[in-house]
């Protein structure tokens, strides 16, 4: 049931497990101002007051505004349980996988719930929920900070940083290190991939340059790098690209095959084909990439 409350009579102890989105939350301020706030606020309404679990977003908004009174709709009377429905209905919610992993940890380490007990109540396999646990147990309260600030793009964590991370062996304080330096600066997610792989993977001097906060210099490098191989012929820098993107992709494949989210027929049927098409060609890929490597090792 929908009701009408004081916006001042909300808890916000859960606003650190969503995601900010500065941009989105520009676009939602003018909704606000010429329509209302349409969708309720959500929470769990217990005998010490309203937590608010969603909304994060419309509250802030609203206090911009000075609107005092605002919609709300209770998920639940009990903490855990509320936490519960909204990750359950997520799907229509739009949780990331970042926000489902923070919560899921509340529910683990605060409510001391197993796996299997999460897994049994939000209706998903202990893979899913287990995957998650995961993700919260790789990153640093510094990079968890940073994304939920909305100042580093979790897409560029999930599918540049951590599969580099876990491909590569490199501890957190060089990630922190790497997430401090360029978070904030308004780069794309492309732009964070090159820099990523300048860091991780060029001199001792040209990652003191981005530590620095030469950003700029370090991108233009890079991209001309990337562009005018020196020493390169056409052909070869041509290769270099199909190789960089074979890598890209391999990376993305990987942490994405393991989604369980994955359940229309269509998708499944054509995605079954594709990965068969893969499958088929993998010993000859393999071999092609190893005898290639060992050549190239020879120089």
């Amino acid at each position: 049931m929908v009701e009408q409350v004081e916006i001042s009579s909300l808890d916000l102890r859960y606003e650190s497990y969503r995601m900010k989105h500065p941009g989105a939350e520009k676009g939602l301020l003018l909704s606000i101002l010429e329509n209302g706030i349409r969708d309720p606020l959500q929470g769990v309404t217990t005998k010490d007051g309203r937590i608010l679990l969603d909304g994060f977003k419309r509250y802030r908004c609203a206090k911009r505004l000075d609107i005092g009174i605002v919609p709300y709709s209770a998920l639940s009377s009990d903490e855990a349980s509320g936490i519960i429905e909204l990750i359950r209905i997520s799907n229509a919610k739009s949780l990331s996988i970042l926000e489902q992993a923070k919560l899921i940890d509340e529910l683990k380490s605060v409510h001391k719930m197993s796996v299997s007990e999460i897994a049994a109540l939000i209706e998903k396999s202990k893979g899913w929920v287990g995957m998650r646990v995961g993700i919260i147990g790789q990153m640093s309260e510094c990079v968890m900070n940073r994304i939920f600030s909305g100042q580093f793009p979790v897409y560029a964590y999930m599918y540049t940083l951590r599969p580099f991370i876990r491909m590569n062996g490199i501890n957190r304080k060089e990630i922190d290190a790497f997430v401090n330096s360029v978070a904030g600066k308004n780069l794309s997610i492309r732009d964070i991939e090159i820099l990523a792989h300048g860091y991780f993977k060029g001199s001792d001097e040209f990652r003191q340059q981005i530590k620095s906060g030469n950003i700029s210099w370090a991108l233009s490098r890079l991209k001309k790098i990337s562009a005018n191989t020196p020493n390169c012929t056409e052909i070869e820098r041509g290769m270099l690209r199909d190789l960089e993107i074979t890598l890209k992709y391999m990376q993305r494949v990987t942490y994405k095959s393991r989604e369980t989210r994955y359940k229309s027929n269509a998708f499944l049927a054509q995605a079954n084909l594709l990965a068969g098409g893969i499958l088929s060609k993998m010993d000859i890929f393999s071999k092609a990439v190893k005898d290639f490597h060992d050549r190239s090792g020879k120089t």
